[in-house]
């Protein structure tokens, strides 16, 4: 009896990047936000040697800034697409 429902629950489970390839097909706007936000993150601390007369913090700041609403930006892209093919692009009865 214990076997049954280890065999269940095994082919139920799903790993992390499997989960992760069938949230980018449902909605393609969830890998671009997250790539994007890694990139600004990585090009800003790159910079961060070269900031001039900035201080850390104002920098850090403006980076946390441009990560989060390149974000927020591929959220509403994403949302306005779904609303699209719901609303307007579905073919009529």
């Amino acid at each position: 009896m214990s076997g049954d429902t280890d065999d269940s629950l095994s082919s139920y489970d799903e790993d992390h990047g499997s989960k992760l390839i069938q949230k980018a097909r449902e909605a393609s706007f969830v890998p671009t936000g997250m790539a994007g936000f890694a990139t600004i993150v990585a090009y800003r601390l790159y910079k961060l040697k070269s900031r001039g007369n900035t201080k850390m913090s104002v920098h850090l700041i403006h980076m946390c800034m441009a990560a989060q609403g390149f974000v927020v930006g591929t959220m509403t892209l994403g949302m306005g697409d779904s609303m699209y093919r719901e609303f307007w692009a579905k073919p009529k009865p």
